[in-house]
């Protein structure tokens, strides 16, 4: 892959924004790096969840069952293996988990996909808490002596590569195979096309990213349980952020990442028990006044100061 001078630029750009949020835990303090990591947590799940609802137009609700099993992995392999080889291993389990999700739904399309992928996180928390029941143990805890920098760091780095992953696959003939798929999928097909190949190859991304997520997170957690690891609330926030940023862009996640961070963090605070009532507004929004997020009101805004000669 020949890389153009924009390429080049775009690139040194990112990779200075890199450096400098990487230095974020030592100019703020305890409750500024913990916006952070909340910040980089969601970048990392919207942004691969992106890669994959983005072309596809599948509206995908198991975040939360991929991050679950990787919290797990975490929780209970400490014990046995140094924590560096549990995160791979989160990562191949969350991929052999899309690829078991996606060769049961993918060749499905619309609400089904949806209800499937909503239940599964359920169904997952469910068998966790009758396997911990019968064990007499309600949780478990994750003691480590990695702190909340470290663990910053990990998702900063894992969001460098899913936006290297992004890039490349969307110069890739499987990005331009899904963008069809997108359009048109019988198109799609009459083209040549393997849609089901293609789609499931893809939903490996944000399955084994969301379980990599969860297996770094389970320390900052100290003691996790089946109702935190897989509660269906991440689904929705991680979806929402996304569709406010725009998935018309990689970058287009981040940009509703950040506000719906500071405004859930708000709401959290002062009015606790309307979290809910936040996510149905979002919704809302979202459908009637940006369709597109934000990424699609900036190019609208920037098309007609085109036409009026303005830039």
């Amino acid at each position: 892959m020949r890389l153009s001078p924009t390429d080049w630029r775009n690139l040194t750009l990112s990779a200075l924004a890199l450096a400098f949020v990487a230095c974020l835990p030592w100019l703020v303090g305890n409750y500024g790096l913990s916006i952070g990591v909340t910040i980089v947590m969601y970048t990392v799940l919207a942004t691969s969840w992106a890669l994959f609802s983005g072309p596809t137009h599948y509206i995908s609700l198991a975040t939360a069952a991929f991050f679950g099993v990787g919290t797990y992995v975490t929780g209970i392999g400490i014990e046995y293996l140094p924590y560096w080889t549990l995160l791979p291993l989160a990562g191949v389990i969350g991929a052999v988990l899309a690829a078991l999700v996606g060769l049961a739904t993918l060749r499905l399309s619309g609400v089904y996909f949806v209800i499937f992928t909503l239940g599964l996180a359920e169904f997952i928390r469910q068998v966790i808490t009758w396997g911990q029941n019968v064990s007499g143990a309600k949780g478990i805890y994750v003691l480590t002596s990695i702190t909340e920098a470290h663990i910053y760091w990990q998702l900063l780095g894992l969001a460098a590569l899913v936006y290297l992953l992004g890039w490349a696959i969307g110069r890739s003939r499987l990005g331009f195979a899904l963008r069809i798929i997108g359009d048109d999928e019988q198109v799609a097909r009459h083209s040549g096309i393997h849609t089901a190949r293609a789609k499931i190859l893809l939903f490996l991304v944000p399955g084994s990213v969301a379980a990599i997520t969860g297996a770094i997170l389970a320390p900052r957690y100290v003691y996790i349980e089946p109702s935190l690891a897989f509660t269906p609330m991440l689904s929705f926030q991680v979806v929402i952020m996304a569709l406010l940023g725009g998935t018309g862009r990689l970058w287009g996640p981040l940009v509703g990442v950040i506000p719906f961070t500071f405004l859930w963090e708000g709401i959290s605070i002062t009015v606790p028990n309307q979290t809910t009532l936040l996510l149905g507004v979002s919704f809302l929004v979202i459908v009637y006044l940006l369709p597109k997020g934000f990424v699609g009101l900036f190019g609208a805004i920037r098309r007609r100061m085109g036409s009026e000669g303005l830039v």
